[in-house]
C-alpha cells in the first residue's frame, strides 16, 4: 500500500466503495486523514466495515467539516448529470478527486534514494489493459521494478511504495482522467480514440476531449506517444507537436512515418532514429495476434525505448509477453477447432480487431449493447462462418446480420457455445475458430466481462477434457 498524506488530520468524504473506493480508504487512513466513507449498497457498505472504514451516510453528513470529496470513477461527475453528492460538494466549494490524484499527490512528497519514481500512463479506447500489462513485462525482464496497476489489476494506491528503479504503470480509463488533476508522468500514451462511453462525457467531443487531458500535466520533459491511426489522434498529435513543449513519438500500423514507430506486415520498426532501424517482426509474437495487438506492441516500444538501449534484449521480452486473459486469449482446442476469449471486447471497435485477427470464425456475441452496436463491422462479416448471439442485443444484431451473416439467436452463452462447437466440428473449408468477442457489456447476464469469460473459459475446458477423456476411453477399448 502507498499511504496517502497529504489529508493528514482532515476528514475527507469517500463515495463509492469498491475496488479503487477501498484502496483509497485505506490509504487515505494509512496516512491520517479521517475518512467518512459510504456507498449506496449496502454489501459495498458491509464490505468497507470489514475493511476497518468508519462509515457516514453522507446524504445525512455536515459538508461543512469536509476537506474533499473522494469520488469513485464509476459516479456520474458531470454527465448524464452530476451525482447528488457531486452537487453536494460543489456546494461547499469541495475539490472533488479520485485514487490516481491521490497517488499523485503522494508521489510529489516522496523520499526515495536514487530519484522519484517514473510514471508512465496509458489511456485509449482500445488496448490499454495489454498495453500496460506489456509495458511493464518488457521492463521488468529487462532489469526495472515496474508495477501495473489503476484501472487494471490493482487499485493503484494497492501498490507497493517505491524503491530504487521503480517505474508505475498506470492504465487510466476516462473517469480517472476526470478526476485526475496532479499527474505528472513521464510518459503519456494515447492508443487510440473510437466513441464509447459518450453518456458520461456529454458526447463524442467531450469524450476525447478527455483523452487529451493525459497530456496537460507532462514537463517540458515528458514524452508523449500517440498512436495515428485514426483521425482524432492524428488530430490531438499534431496539436501537442505545435506547442513544442514535449518530445512526441507517432505511431502506426501501416503506414511507414517520416519520424516514429510504425509496423510493417507485422515488421515494427524504429524511425525515431537515423537510419530507421527494425526492432522485431511481431508475427513471432504469439501472446499478440493480430494487428490491433501491433499497435499496442509498438506503442508499448515507444514509451520504454529511451529506457532500454538494449533492443535485442527489449525484443526478445516483447516476443515473450503471453498475452491477457479475456483478450484474444485461446482457452482450448478440439482438434482442428481453437477457442478464443475475447470477453473484453465490450465495443464494436475492439470486436472488429478480434474479427480481424481470424478467418472461418463461429462468432459468439452479445450482450447488453453499446452505442453504434456493430455496424462498423460489416467490411469484416465475409471472415464470419457463422454468428451465435446472446443476451439483450439479440434482435439488434439479427437485423445487421440479415443477408449477410448466417446466426441464430442462442440466448445464452451455454447454449452458444454448444451450438458454435457443434457447427465449427463438421467444417471442412479451413481451420475453424470459436470466438467469443460479444462487442456488448455483459450485465444483462454477467457480472462483468471477466465473470462472461471466465464462465467461457470453464465451459470450453470441460467439454475438451470430456472429449480427450470419450477418444483415450475408445482408444483403450479398441
Amino acid at each position: 500500500m502507498i499511504p496517502v498524506h497529504a489529508f493528514r488530520g482532515c476528514h475527507v468524504a469517500l463515495f463509492g466503495l469498491g475496488r479503487s473506493g477501498l484502496s483509497a480508504g485505506r490509504a487515505l487512513m494509512a496516512g491520517g486523514a479521517i475518512v467518512h466513507a459510504w456507498d449506496d449498497g449496502a454489501e459495498a457498505r458491509d464490505n468497507a466495515e470489514n475493511e476497518g472504514l468508519t462509515l457516514d451516510d453522507l446524504y445525512e453528513a455536515d459538508w461543512s467539516q469536509f476537506s474533499a470529496l473522494v469520488l469513485s470513477p464509476g459516479i456520474p461527475l458531470t454527465h448524464p448529470e452530476p451525482h447528488a453528492l457531486v452537487l453536494k460538494a460543489r456546494a461547499h466549494d469541495l475539490e472533488i478527486i479520485g485514487d490516481v490524484e491521490l497517488f499523485a499527490r503522494e508521489l510529489e512528497h516522496l523520499d526515495v534514494p536514487g530519484g522519484k519514481p517514473m510514471v508512465i500512463a496509458v489511456t485509449g479506447t482500445n488496448g490499454k489493459s495489454t498495453t500496460t500489462t506489456l509495458i511493464a513485462h518488457i521492463l521488468n525482464s529487462c532489469g526495472y521494478r515496474a508495477m501495473a496497476g489503476g484501472n487494471i489489476g490493482q487499485a493503484i494506491l494497492d501498490l507497493p511504495p517505491p524503491t530504487y528503479r521503480s517505474v508505475y504503470v498506470i492504465e487510466m480509463s476516462s473517469y480517472q482522467i476526470d478526476l485526475t488533476r496532479s499527474l505528472r508522468p513521464d510518459v503519456a500514451v494515447l492508443l487510440n480514440i473510437t466513441p464509447d462511453h459518450l453518456e458520461r462525457h456529454g458526447g463524442f467531443e467531450g469524450y476525447v476531449a478527455t483523452k487529451a487531458k493525459i497530456f496537460e500535466g507532462q514537463s517540458s520533459e515528458g514524452i508523449a506517444v500517440i498512436g495515428v491511426d485514426d483521425s482524432q489522434t492524428q488530430e490531438i498529435c499534431t496539436r501537442i507537436s505545435s506547442r513544442k513543449a514535449h518530445q512526441v513519438i507517432p505511431v502506426s500500423v501501416g503506414n511507414a512515418l517520416g519520424r516514429g514507430i510504425y509496423v510493417i506486415h507485422g515488421v515494427l520498426y524504429d524511425g525515431v532514429v537515423r537510419p530507421t532501424k527494425k526492432v522485431v517482426d511481431l508475427n513471432e509474437a504469439h501472446g499478440l495476434p493480430g494487428a490491433h495487438n501491433w499497435q499496442n506492441a509498438a506503442i508499448a516500444f515507444a514509451a520504454i525505448r529511451g529506457l532500454l538501449k538494449d533492443h535485442l534484449k527489449l525484443a526478445d521480452a516483447i516476443l515473450s509477453f503471453p498475452g491477457l486473459a479475456h483478450r484474444l486469449e485461446e482457452v482450448g482446442r478440439l482438434e482442428k477447432v481453437r477457442f478464443i476469449n475475447d470477453s473484453k471486447a465490450t465495443n464494436g471497435e475492439a470486436a472488429a480487431r478480434a474479427l480481424a485477427a481470424y478467418e472461418n470464425i463461429f462468432w459468439i456475441a452479445g450482450g447488453q449493447a453499446k452505442a453504434g452496436g456493430i455496424e462498423a463491422l460489416k467490411p469484416l462479416y465475409s471472415r464470419v462462418s457463422k454468428a451465435y448471439l446472446i443476451g439483450e442485443a439479440a434482435d439488434e444484431f439479427a437485423a445487421c446480420l440479415e443477408g449477410a451473416v448466417t446466426y441464430v439467436k442462442s440466448g445464452d452463452l451455454k447454449t452458444a457455445l454448444a451450438q458454435a462447437m457443434e457447427d465449427a466440428s463438421i467444417y471442412r473449408q479451413g481451420d475453424p475458430i470459436v470466438l467469443l468477442s460479444p462487442a456488448c457489456a455483459s450485465f444483462d447476464q454477467f457480472k462483468d466481462f471477466e465473470q462472461r469469460g471466465d464462465a467461457f473459459r470453464a465451459m470450453v475446458q470441460k467439454v475438451t477434457a470430456q472429449q480427450a477423456c470419450e477418444i483415450v476411453a475408445g482408444e483403450t477399448v479398441s
